[in-house]
C-alpha cells in the first residue's frame, strides 16, 4: 500500500526520539536510538524496503479514528465497524521501570471496546534505512531482529510467527480483552525476553500520562486557542533531547515540499536560528526549565568556536559537528520524491541572522530566565565581535538557498538586532564591552538596510540588496524591534506581502520563480510564516484581521492538533512533520493575539517582552 499522506499521522516520544503512527495503526517512522540515528522503520520513505510495524483489522469495512489521551502524548488509535470497536494505545515510557535498565520501547496495548474484531500484526523493521538486512529468529516465544550489535525484540501477549523476514500475529479481542506489544531496541545479546506483565505495563502507562500532566501543569498560559497552544507545547517537548536540552527541527528526513519534487531535506538536527524563537515561546508560557536547558546546550557550541567566532548553523542534538550529507538510493522516497537525504549540507552555510537570533536568546533568558555567567559573556562579546567583521558579507539567509550567496535584507537586519541585544545588555549587566565599535557598526546596518534593503519604486523592503522580490521574513522586522510597527515603510510592505504572497492566511515565504534558490521548482506555503503574518498584524493593530487569519490557520492542522512545515494546494501537509518552528510559532501568535484580544493577567507575560 501506498505511504499514507503526512497529515495522517500522530506522534509519541521518549524525549529521545519520536515514532509517527499512521490512522491504520502502522508505525512508519521510528529511529530507536535517537533522532538522527538510522531509521528502523522508514515505510512513510518506502513502503516496500522502509520496514513498517503493521497493526490493525482488515482495511473493509473500518473506520479509524485518532486521539491523544488528555494533556499528553499518549496516542489512542480507534478501529470501528458493525462487528465491534478496538482501540490501540500506543507510547513510549516516560518513567524509569522499577530500576531496570534497557533500550528504548515501544508499547502498543490492544483492548476491546464492544463486539469482537479480528486483527493482524507485521513487523518488519529495515535496519539503516532499509540498507542492512536484519537477521529475524525465534527467541522463546519472543522474535528477535538484529543487524551487527544492533536488536530488536519483540514480545507479546498474542502467540508471534516468524514470516518472511518478519514478525507476525492474528487474534481476536472480544469487548474486555486486551493484548499487549512491547517492542524494545538495544545492542549486544538480547536478554531472554519475558511475556508482557499486564499489571507492570498499566504502571508504565499510568507513569507516563503522570509524567506528561505533571510537565505541561507548570504552562501558565490560560487564554484563548488553550487546546491549541498545550498540543504545541507537547510537541516541542517531544522534539527534545532530554540528555542536552536541544530541539529538533522535526524527527524525520526526506518529507517533501512539493510531491515527486527535490526539496527534501533532513532536520532531525538543531538549529541556532531556533535559539530566540525557542527561548521566546517556551518562557512566554512558563517552561523556564526547557529553555535553561536549551541555552546551556548553546553555549556549549559557543565552547567549541574557534579563535575567529564563525558558528556552524546546525549540529547534531549532542553537539557532533559534521552532518555531512549523502543519498539513500535504496529508497524510492515519499510518494517518489527523491532523493532520499541523510545529513544536511547547509550545516556548512553562511547564515548571518543566526548570530541575531544568539544574542536575542541570550538576552532573552538573561531578562526572564537566568543572569548570565562571566564566562558566557565572554564568549558572546567575542562572537558580537566577529558580526562587526562580517556583517558585510553575502550569506545564504534564513531558507538556506542553495542557489549562491546574496545580501539578504533579513540576515542584516539580524546583524542589527545582535548588536543591539549585545549594547542592551552589557549596559543592564555593567559588562565590558567594545560598546562604541558596537554602537557605530550597528547604526551603519540600519543605514545600510534602510538605504539598499528598500526599493522606493517597489514600495516595500526587498528579499536581498539590488532585486524586487518580496520574502515573508520581512514580516519580523517589528517584532525584533528593527522598526516601528507603525511605520509606513513596514505597512507597505505587509500590504504587498498580502498582495502577492499571501492567498487567504496562507504565505508563500517568497517566489521560487522569481527568486532562483538553487532548486528549480515550486514548493507549498509555509506554516510559519502563516502565524508570522497574524503576530504582524496584531501589533500593526488589525486585530480582527489577525484573528481570522489565526482561525483560518487553525482549520489546517491535522486531526491531532499538528503541523508539518508547508501546506501544499489541496491543503496536505508538505515537509517534514511535526515541525517545532511552526509550533513555536503558533505559540507566539496565540499569546500576543490573546493579549490583544483583551487576555492580559491570564498567565502571559506583556507584548513587549523584547523591549528594556
Amino acid at each position: 500500500m501506498p505511504a499514507l499522506p503526512i497529515e495522517d499521522h500522530g506522534v509519541i516520544g521518549d524525549l529521545h526520539t519520536i515514532a509517527l503512527v499512521g490512522r491504520d495503526g502502522t508505525i512508519d517512522w521510528w529511529c530507536p536510538e535517537r533522532f538522527d540515528a538510522p531509521a528502523v522503520f522508514a515505510g512513510l520513505l518506502d513502503d516496500e524496503r522502509g520496514g513498517t510495524w503493521a497493526l490493525g483489522p482488515e482495511p473493509d469495512g473500518i473506520t479509524h479514528k485518532q486521539l491523544y489521551v488528555p494533556d499528553s502524548n499518549v496516542l489512542v488509535t480507534r478501529f470501528m465497524s458493525p462487528d465491534g470497536v478496538v482501540e490501540v494505545t500506543d507510547f513510549m515510557p516516560m518513567a524509569p521501570r522499577d530500576g531496570e535498565t534497557r533500550g528504548r520501547l515501544i508499547v502498543r496495548r490492544v483492548e476491546g471496546v464492544r463486539g469482537r474484531i479480528r486483527l493482524c500484526m507485521r513487523c518488519a523493521p529495515a535496519f539503516d534505512y532499509g540498507e542492512t538486512r536484519a537477521d529475524v529468529r525465534a527467541l522463546g516465544d519472543a522474535v528477535a531482529f538484529a543487524a551487527g550489535d544492533r536488536h530488536l525484540v519483540l514480545r507479546g501477549s498474542v502467540p508471534l510467527a516468524v514470516e518472511d523476514g518478519a514478525a507476525t500475529a492474528e487474534f481476536t479481542i472480544g469487548q474486555g480483552d486486551r493484548a499487549t506489544l512491547i517492542l524494545e531496541a538495544g545492542t549486544g545479546t538480547p536478554a531472554e525476553p519475558t511475556a508482557p506483565d499486564d499489571q507492570a505495563i498499566d504502571r508504565l502507562f499510568e507513569r507516563t500520562v503522570d509524567y506528561w500532566h505533571d510537565w505541561l501543569s507548570t504552562c501558565t498560559y490560560r487564554g484563548r486557542w488553550r487546546e491549541m497552544v498545550y498540543r504545541s507545547a507537547l510537541t516541542l517537548k517531544l522534539l527534545t533531547y532530554a540528555p542536552t536540552g536541544a530541539i529538533v527541527a522535526a524527527p524525520t528526513t526526506s518529507l517533501p515540499e512539493l510531491v515527486g519534487g527535490a526539496r527534501n531535506w533532513d532536520y532531525r538536527y538543531t538549529w541556532i536560528r531556533d535559539a530566540s524563537f525557542t527561548i521566546y515561546a517556551l518562557s512566554r508560557i512558563g517552561f523556564t526549565a526547557e529553555a535553561r536547558a536549551f541555552i546551556a546546550w548553546l553555549y556549549a557550541r559557543l565552547d567549541e568556536v574557534g579563535p575567529d567566532g564563525r558558528i556552524q548553523v546546525m549540529y547534531a542534538v549532542d553537539g557532533r559537528h559534521d552532518l555531512t550529507e549523502r543519498t539513500c538510493d535504496g529508497l524510492k522516497g515519499y510518494r517518489g520524491s527523491q532523493p532520499v537525504r541523510v545529513g544536511n549540507a547547509a550545516h556548512r552555510q553562511l547564515q548571518l541572522d543566526l548570530y541575531g537570533e544568539l544574542v536575542d536568546a541570550t538576552y532573552l533568558y538573561n531578562k526572564y530566565g537566568t543572569p548570565i555567567a562571566h564566562d558566557q559573556w565572554v564568549q558572546l562579546r567575542r562572537v558580537l565581535n566577529h558580526v562587526c567583521d562580517i556583517w558585510r558579507e553575502p550569506d545564504a539567509g534564513i531558507w538556506e538557498v542553495r542557489g549562491g550567496p546574496r545580501h539578504f535584507v533579513h540576515s542584516k537586519v539580524m546583524c542589527w538586532v545582535a548588536l543591539d541585544r549585545g549594547i542592551r545588555l552589557a549596559e543592564k549587566r555593567a559588562f565590558p564591552a567594545d560598546r562604541q565599535r558596537w554602537l557605530t557598526v550597528r547604526d551603519e546596518i540600519y543605514e545600510d538596510v534602510m538605504a539598499h534593503g528598500w526599493d522606493e519604486q517597489r514600495g516595500a523592503f526587498v528579499q536581498s540588496y539590488g532585486s524586487t522580490t518580496l520574502d515573508a521574513a520581512l514580516l519580523l522586522l517589528p517584532l525584533v524591534f528593527f522598526v516601528s510597527p507603525e511605520d509606513p515603510r513596514f505597512l507597505r510592505t505587509l500590504d504587498a506581502i498580502q498582495q502577492e504572497l499571501t492567498n487567504g492566511s496562507l504565505v508563500h515565504r517568497y517566489n521560487p520563480e522569481a527568486s532562483p534558490d538553487g532548486v528549480d521548482e515550486p514548493e507549498g506555503t509555509f506554516t510559519m510564516c502563516s502565524f508570522w503574518l497574524v503576530e504582524a498584524l496584531t501589533r500593526v493593530g488589525r486585530v480582527a484581521d489577525a484573528r481570522i487569519a489565526f482561525e483560518r490557520m487553525l482549520g489546517y492542522a491535522n486531526h491531532l492538533g499538528l503541523y508539518s512545515e508547508e501546506i501544499g494546494p489541496s491543503g496536505e501537509a508538505l515537509g517534514n512533520f511535526p515541525q517545532a518552528f511552526t509550533h513555536l510559532a503558533l505559540i507566539t501568535a496565540a499569546v500576543n493575539l490573546n493579549r490583544a484580544l483583551g487576555g492580559r493577567g491570564q498567565g502571559e507575560r506583556s507584548d513587549e517582552f523584547w523591549a528594556d
